[in-house]
């Protein structure tokens, strides 16, 4: 039983993983009834992640980890000690590092020669949508000034053509980095699923399972943890779309769909990747980038899939029950991804498949109401929502103005109807859903000094919560989660404050106090 002091009449009552009462429980108080007496902390519904890479987030934490800050000699600094600290290792493989720690966002490839030159060095920024690498990388990958830049992607060079060290988008995959060992992603998963659980989170979506092109396929860490019970949160994961495929990929994504629901993992959704990200110049835009002096270019961005034959694609897959999972960045990527939700609809009819779009960095105005009326989840990654170097010298300077104006129009899909689900996109930003919250609601990251970003567009701190819950649950097809009402699952999470009893400024100052999953404690600080 939970209470708000010594059995009061406000209270939560769990039995055999299910919450059997709220309100005036005292009746079902025994003898042998353990009591949490909240003592002025709050009780919530377990937060659920609805875009999250789990296994590659865990993974990440035991390779060369660049993430908390953005100093190129930390960097340097870090990546020589971790050579240093492995050298049984062939491959020095890591990242988080920050575009805007470099001119342009583009790092070189002399850096890293200056620490580590003898062995090759990949490290994936804090996006996951490019690599910096060293000359030896290069030299066993064989780019040269005149290996070509792939379609979907882009070697930087420098004014004679000789590459970098930068490799964005699709021409990651021309260096071929050693995968990870099943030991190695079944660890990562071990980690991440303890540090998810101290954060308040009960149940996620990963958003990259039997992924193909230059992607490790973690799917058989989630088998591993499914099948011997070590999984303790609740997974949907996400299969991978091959996008150097078409159609033909859908009887083998039906085929893993059944293998992979096992125990506590479910795999009926597919991940879309529609576009890159807009720091780059790949998200998907209706109106050119500008350059440096602010002119209009001829790049308006990548659609990483036809969109010609997206509708077809989506269709399909809806007609299967399968919950198509778009990655859409750009205003462009978002049409193109509720328009292949409309043809699906009209093919099909209404469907139960709860399709999602995530990341919705830019919204053109005209498919705001989309999202409701074709039943569409706008699943928002709050935490990105707000000034700092990245967004402020790396992207809205090379936006059309009014796209800038655009970016993560959180207040006006919900005032639209729009149902609204949280995620994080970890590792590419934090995992912690209070600082995701924190932002959507303050439109600033907690304890920073910038102006709000937007601030028409931020959240009511309910609305906020309810997105990392009910609206992530819903997204998640878990109907008796994210919410705390007799019957559902006692999937609960105890923050340290009353987050609603103090000021917004303060929600980041918030913590988790316990975890509980199906009425079991997994994490008590």
């Amino acid at each position: 039983m939970f209470t708000g002091s010594e059995l009061s009449a406000d209270s939560v009552a769990v039995q055999a993983g299910r919450i059997v009462g709220v309100g005036d429980v005292r009746d079902l108080v025994g003898p042998g009834t353990d009591i949490v007496d909240l003592r002025g902390r709050l009780l919530l519904p377990g937060f659920q992640d609805a875009h999250i890479h789990a296994v590659m987030g865990g993974v990440e934490l035991g390779q060369c980890d660049l993430t908390g800050t953005t100093e190129v000699d930390e960097y340097l600094r870090r990546i020589g000690e971790f050579a240093a600290e492995h050298p049984e290792a062939e491959w020095i493989v890591g990242g988080g590092w920050s575009m805007e720690s470099f001119d342009g966002g583009v790092p070189r490839k002399d850096l890293i020669d200056r620490v580590v030159g003898d062995r090759p060095v990949y490290l994936m920024n804090r996006d996951h949508h490019a690599a910096w690498v060293n000359s030896r990388a290069l030299e066993l990958a064989g780019i040269t000034r005149d290996t070509p830049d792939p379609a979907s992607g882009r070697i930087d060079r420098d004014a004679d053509g000789e590459p970098v060290g930068a490799l964005q988008e699709g021409a990651m995959d021309l260096v071929t980095v050693p995968a990870t060992t099943a030991a190695e992603r079944y660890s990562g998963l071990m980690r991440a699923q303890q540090l998810l659980h101290a954060l308040g989170i009960t149940a996620w979506q990963d958003a990259m399972v039997c992924a193909t092109n230059g992607y490790d396929d973690i799917s058989d860490a989630y088998l591993q943890a499914a099948g011997t019970g070590t999984l303790t949160a609740t997974v949907v994961g996400a299969l991978w779309w091959d996008r150097d495929q078409g159609a033909e990929q859908v009887d083998e994504l039906v085929a893993k769909r059944e293998k992979l629901t096992v125990g506590r993992l479910r795999c009926g959704s597919v991940k879309l990747m529609l576009d890159g990200i807009a720091e780059n110049f790949t998200a998907a835009m209706t109106e050119p980038y500008r350059d440096s002096c602010g002119c209009a270019t001829a790049n308006r961005g990548l659609s990483f899939i036809d969109p010609e034959l997206l509708p077809a694609y989506v269709s399909k897959l809806d007609a299967l029950g399968f919950q198509p999972h778009f990655h859409a960045l750009g205003d462009q990527a978002v049409r193109n991804a509720l328009d292949a939700v409309e043809a699906a609809r009209r093919a099909n009819g209404p469907s139960d498949t709860r399709p999602h779009l995530a990341h919705l960095q830019v919204v053109h105005p005209q498919d705001v109401p989309r999202f409701a009326r074709l039943g569409a989840v706008a699943n928002m990654q709050p935490y990105w929502a707000s000034h700092e170097p990245q967004m402020d010298e790396l992207t809205i300077p090379f936006l059309e103005p009014a796209l800038a104006g655009w970016q993560y129009p959180f207040g006006d899909l919900h005032r639209a109807g729009a149902r609204l689900a949280g995620g994080s996109d970890w590792p590419v930003s934090t995992p912690d859903p209070l600082q995701g919250i924190h932002v959507a609601v303050n439109r600033a990251h907690h304890r920073e000094e910038y102006e709000a970003f937007l601030p028409a567009q931020a959240l009511e701190l309910g609305t906020a919560l309810a997105a990392y819950t009910s609206g992530s649950a819903f997204v998640n097809h878990l109907d008796d989660t994210g919410r705390i009402r007799p019957g559902f699952r006692a999937d609960l999470v105890v923050l340290d404050r009353d987050i609603f009893a103090a000021p917004a400024a303060e929600i980041g100052d918030a913590e988790v106090a316990l975890t509980f999953v199906d009425g079991k404690a997994v994490h008590e600080r």
